[in-house]
């Protein structure tokens, strides 16, 4: 279920608020988003795409971040290409969708990653480095997502460039506190 649900929030929030102002998410699924923006490629299927080398290098290294993020990243994947329709229902300003956007994929990526499911990507990339460093996997991501972000500055008018910043800061955030383990006491 945390699969399922975690990759609906993030399709919505990709698709109902960053897609319509040209804003990115960080990551594989920030590339996905530029080749979705630049040569019209599907982001979904381009997200997925792009994760398969570190699928491998999970089949190989960590069989069960393989088998959960695996499924994540297939769920995202489809929902995020078949939820596409939702890119002109939510008219909302720029701002508001940073906020919405990233908080909802925030939501989405943390659930995941309590349930230890992944998007696969770089989620999957920051789980490898969190295990090997005992650091907070959302830190590591909110690290991976500035990189991309920054590495497509470029790319960007000044105001995407800066919104997309506020966004992996809100994901950062949310994922970091949503990411933490259940206690069970």
């Amino acid at each position: 279920m945390a699969i399922l649900i975690g990759s609906l929030l993030l399709s919505i929030g990709i698709n109902g608020f960053l897609i319509p102002h040209h804003l990115l998410d960080g990551g594989i699924t920030g590339i996905a988003l530029i080749l979705n923006y630049y040569i019209g490629f599907p982001a979904g299927l381009a997200m997925f795409l792009l994760s398969i080398p570190l699928c491998i290098y999970a089949w190989i290294y960590e069989r069960t971040f393989f088998y959960n993020s695996f499924i994540g990243l297939s769920f995202s994947s489809i929902m995020i290409d078949w939820l596409a329709p939702l890119r002109t229902q939510f008219l909302f300003s720029a701002f508001i969708s940073v906020l919405f956007g990233g908080a909802l994929s925030g939501i989405g990526v943390g659930l995941m990653l309590r349930y230890k499911a992944s998007t696969g990507g770089t989620d999957l990339l920051a789980q490898f480095i969190s295990k090997a460093f005992s650091v907070n996997t959302g830190v590591v991501i909110f690290m991976i997502d500035g990189l991309i972000v920054t590495a497509a500055f470029n790319m960007l008018e000044l105001k995407a460039f800066l919104f997309s910043c506020l966004t992996i800061c809100i994901i950062g955030m949310i994922t970091s506190l949503m990411a933490r383990p259940i206690d069970k006491e």
